[in-house]
């Protein structure tokens, strides 16, 4: 069986530190195109979280089970075991870490119904960034163009590397 992360069995295992979180889109595996979405928090230990449903489950009984923790390790034999690849990640602030926290411990402690699109990853991460006080959500339930970046960031992306290339041409330090 593949690694995808350990189910948490009492509260206090881990400190994860939500004041500053990544959301994480991951390639797909299978027939899934869109790919799969998870949180991680660099701070107090560095932590990935996340929902698949019951990785040893069968037919159905697949469709339910714990969302699952991981640390950097457990993060990088997830990848490899799993065949995946990370495609991107956004940096966030959550102006209630504690809340965010929170959230996590109790829905780590409940099994999570996997309904493909909609209430799938994404959803989880959502309710995370939500709890936590965080402005950012999706566009789509599909990770892979969740993450990516809208065309006004693609925009402001080119103006500061115009605006650095211009200060380099004349040699000046760019901001």
């Amino acid at each position: 069986m593949v690694y995808e992360g350990e189910i948490l069995n009492a509260c206090g295992i881990i400190k994860a530190d939500f004041s500053n979180v990544n959301v994480v889109a991951v390639s797909g595996d299978g027939p899934n195109i869109c790919g799969h979405l998870l949180i991680y928090t660099p701070n107090g230990g560095g932590y990935y979280f996340h929902v698949t449903g019951d990785p040893a489950g069968k037919g159905l009984g697949k469709l339910r089970g714990f969302p699952m923790y991981m640390n950097d390790a457990g993060y990088r034999t997830y990848l490899k075991d799993t065949g995946k690849v990370e495609l991107r990640r956004r940096p966030l602030n959550l102006p209630k870490p504690d809340a965010a926290y929170l959230y996590v411990e109790g829905i780590l402690s409940q099994k999570w119904t996997w309904a493909v699109l909609p209430h799938n990853c994404v959803a989880f991460v959502e309710g995370v960034i939500e709890a936590g006080g965080g402005d950012w959500s999706s566009y789509s339930n599909c990770p892979a163009l969740a993450t990516a970046d809208s065309v006004s960031d693609r925009i402001n992306s080119f103006y500061r590397w115009m605006e650095s290339s211009i200060y380099g041409v004349y040699g000046v330090p760019y901001r």
